[in-house]
């Protein structure tokens, strides 16, 4: 499991934060100040830090751990949308990321920043759900019974990746067509609910009783694991 060290000293953001990547898959180690920073980093291998914090600030803490581990990846968080706040806070890190942000976006720049130093994100491994084996690093899911791969085209693979990220939390239409398609959902679109009940007849068992893609009436979708 993929460790982040997490520095955010707002409680309902942070709480936030750490729920939603723990959801993804991740272990998150998350302090309220920088102090015990260092000796927290040594079993992580990338560091989310806000930039206003008590004590000393986010660029001191990230410059000090860039300076004691080069390879680590630093991704900075912070209100400030300056450009000299930027360039200041990518002097040192490699990605800067302004509130508010959408979890999935902050994801996003976790997954980019983990491949590009040679770490495998979370939820790239191999999963167990129900009769399914999903391999999402190779893009296979295969059918234990007979241990045969279940075609899925791009955009199938795609929203079912997104509920294996997930797993076990509804997720409404606007969310899983916001993140696959990246535009607005418009109310009433009927796309999503046509490429589920295809996705259902590829992956269930009885595609008229489904166990993996649960309906959560009147709100979403969920894949339980």
């Amino acid at each position: 499991m993929t460790t982040l060290l997490y520095i955010e000293d707002d409680e309902e953001i942070g709480e936030m934060v750490r729920s939603d990547l723990e959801g993804r898959g991740y272990r998150v180690v998350w302090l309220k100040s920088g102090e015990q920073a260092s000796a927290n980093v040594k079993e992580c291998r990338l560091a989310i830090l806000d930039v206003m914090l008590p004590g000393l600030d986010g660029f001191t803490i990230g410059q000090r751990l860039k300076k004691d581990h080069p390879s680590l990846p630093i991704l900075m968080l912070s209100a400030r949308t300056s450009i000299d706040d930027k360039l200041q806070g990518l002097d040192f890190a490699d990605d800067y990321v302004t509130k508010p942000f959408h979890p999935d976006e902050l994801a996003a720049r976790i997954e980019v920043l983990l491949r590009r130093h040679g770490e495998t994100p979370a939820g790239l491994g191999e999963i167990r759900i129900g009769h399914l084996l999903v391999k999402e690093k190779e893009g296979l899911v295969l059918d234990t019974r007979n241990q045969q791969e279940i075609s899925l085209s791009g955009k199938q693979f795609h929203i079912f990746s997104y509920f294996v990220r997930h797993l076990g939390q509804i997720r409404t239409k606007e969310q899983i067509y916001e993140s696959v398609w990246g535009e607005p959902y418009i109310e009433g679109d009927k796309t999503l609910m046509v490429h589920i009940r295809h996705l259902r007849e590829k992956l269930e068992i009885d595609p008229g009783m489904p166990l993996i893609i649960e309906t959560v009436r009147g709100v979403g979708y969920r894949v339980k694991g």
